[in-house]
């Protein structure tokens, strides 16, 4: 029970501090060899705060919310899946809108000299939609846009691709062969497997 008290505590304090701009509490909870895989940046865990402070800065608006969490314990390691909800806010073609983009974050962590970390932080894309915020607002998207990007990130990809960021096309949703493989990937980390999680490679003989 401790165990998974501090695992907990680890995932809550991860959306509270990224949420409210506590930059040095955040880089905390990774190790040092971590890796976040997001939409927008996939980098050590060190160079997405870094990346995220960078967007704070400039007005990017992002909230996270959480759900039910499940832990798989097994020693020093374990694999977390948490529900979530990611929300931004950004004018596209004009319009000020929120897009909800609801999944889990899926957490490969491991405990080293006493402290719990997260070693690799993949999150799930499942649905998403994008309203106006002001109710009386008219927003056409470009269908050909929108169809670039897989259907449990479609609308939160085209804002952050209207926002200027890369967004990568490949993230897991919930079916398909990319959760089929991170869903291996978890299972060989708690068995034992060495390596990196997020490594290519990793499930390679």
């Amino acid at each position: 029970m401790e165990d998974r008290t501090a695992l907990r505590d680890m995932v809550e304090n991860w959306a509270v501090w990224r949420d409210s701009g506590q930059w040095d509490k955040l880089l905390t909870l990774w190790h040092e060899d971590s890796v976040m895989s997001a939409t927008w940046q996939q980098s050590s865990g060190a160079d997405f705060v870094a990346g995220s402070r960078a967007a704070w800065t400039r007005g990017v608006d992002v909230q996270h919310f959480l759900g039910g969490t499940n832990i798989e314990l097994a020693g020093d390691r374990a694999v977390i899946q948490t529900k979530m909800t990611i929300g931004q806010r950004s004018v596209v073609h004009d319009v000020l809108v929120d897009v909800t983009c609801e999944g889990r974050f899926y957490d490969c962590c491991e405990r080293r000299a006493g402290r719990w970390g997260i070693v690799w932080r993949q999150p799930i894309y499942e649905r998403d939609r994008m309203d106006p915020v002001a109710p009386d607002a008219t927003l056409t998207l470009d269908q050909a846009l929108l169809d670039r990007f897989p259907v449990g990130y479609r609308h939160l990809g085209y804002l952050q691709t209207q926002a200027g960021m890369t967004v990568k096309r490949d993230m897991p949703g919930r079916t398909g062969p990319e959760i089929e493989r991170l869903y291996a990937r978890g299972a060989a980390w708690l068995a034992g497997r060495p390596g990196h999680p997020a490594d290519p490679a990793y499930l390679d003989d």
